[in-house]
């Protein structure tokens, strides 16, 4: 059975120009740290991975730390600023991925969550409220684009409401990088997370972009990495391979307009069984597809998708084998027994025509028989 791979907002497959450097990484000797030639020839490699980070994002001279990851760079930023005592409190998108309110809980610091509109955008006015009332330093977080429906928040908007009230912005880029045009500078981000699994690169490494001189204390000690700021030997195949994806970036930006193509022919034929799309009216990732079917449980779609030879996600992936709805469309306006029926369809840069054209035949065929079942 030919399979057609739509959760790229799960983990994108690796390109393979990313695993012909990766390997060819691992193949080198040296420690990028270490002051011999092969320890600076490693150093060199990482250095000019980071470079292709920073001009991806427009992130500030020296400003890309590396990480381990996504959620790595998320719990950096929140604890980073949370430890230094640079932050007295932590406001929270009630559309965030689970690893920023989950990490924020752990800071020792009062959280409050912002609420978001049936639209799937955080409510400025209400960001707006709750900031005004602050008088001492704090941080928001609010993601660039939903892991669930794709809608693109306000960030430049949210910034200017942030920092006009004397506070920092996070901002978790993950499932933006490398799909949309993001731009660190003119997002107004104080940090911003990205992760290489999201846009065709290894999956185990990411960056935390912070501005200069912003309060940023270390919580991962040991060696003087990353100029102090992340202790842990570099992981030079896993940096490389996050340059290399970076390069070949601008290829699935080129594409956008024909993956939002195929996601609006799997929405109309969705829609036109009887599904509801969350998000459809604002900005979404190119790729991004969440709908519920009502009767047809999220966990019952991918089941009967797999067997179809298509895999889709039930939500995000992190909590997607939890029996439990969407926080996201729950955020939404969305009741219990209708978000429990969601599932997301995601694209990306090694998509084409028949996956969509799979996801068209099959899914509709899949509900009907669900509806006729229940009748």
């Amino acid at each position: 059975m030919t399979r057609h791979y739509l959760d790229h907002n799960a983990t994108s497959p690796v390109r393979p120009e990313v695993v012909d450097a990766v390997c060819d990484a691992m193949r080198r000797d040296g420690n990028s740290s270490s002051v011999h030639e092969e320890g600076r020839a490693a150093r060199a490699r990482v250095e000019a991975a980071r470079e292709k980070v920073r001009k991806l994002v427009n992130a500030p001279v020296n400003g890309v730390i590396f990480t381990g990851g996504g959620t790595e760079a998320i719990h950096y930023a929140l604890h980073g600023t949370a430890m230094n005592g640079s932050v007295k409190k932590i406001f929270v998108s009630a559309i965030e991925h689970a690893a920023v309110p989950g990490n924020a809980a752990t800071t020792g610091l009062p959280v409050e969550t912002v609420p978001a509109q049936p639209n799937g955008l955080v409510d400025l006015d209400a960001l707006k409220a709750a900031v005004s009332k602050e008088t001492e330093p704090f941080l928001m977080c609010l993601m660039l684009a939903n892991n669930e429906t794709g809608a693109i928040q306000p960030v430049r908007e949210a910034a200017d409401i942030v920092h006009d009230a004397g506070g920092l912005m996070f901002v978790d880029a993950a499932q933006a990088v490398g799909k949309i045009p993001v731009n660190y500078v003119m997002l107004g981000a104080d940090f911003m997370a990205l992760t290489g699994h999201k846009f065709g690169g290894p999956v185990g490494v990411g960056a935390l972009v912070a501005g200069p001189n912003l309060p940023l204390a270390p919580v991962m000690r040991g060696g003087g990495h990353e100029s102090n700021r992340r202790a842990g030997t570099h992981n030079v195949p896993a940096i490389v391979g996050l340059g290399v994806a970076c390069d070949l970036a601008a290829d699935s930006l080129s594409r956008a307009e024909e993956i939002a193509a195929m996601r609006d022919r799997m929405q109309a034929a969705a829609e036109n069984t009887g599904a509801r799309i969350w998000g459809k009216d604002v900005d979404r990732l190119p790729g991004t597809l969440c709908l519920t079917a009502p009767g047809f449980t999220g966990e019952t779609q991918l089941i009967s998708m797999d067997l179809a030879g298509i895999a889709i996600s039930s939500g995000s992936a992190c909590s997607s084998g939890k029996a439990k709805p969407s926080h996201v469309l729950s955020a939404m306006g969305c009741d219990a027994a209708d978000a429990s029926c969601g599932v997301r369809i995601s694209l990306g840069w090694s998509s084409t025509g028949e996956d969509a054209d799979a996801f068209c035949s099959e899914w509709p065929a899949a509900y009907d028989r669900a509806k006729a079942e229940a009748a």
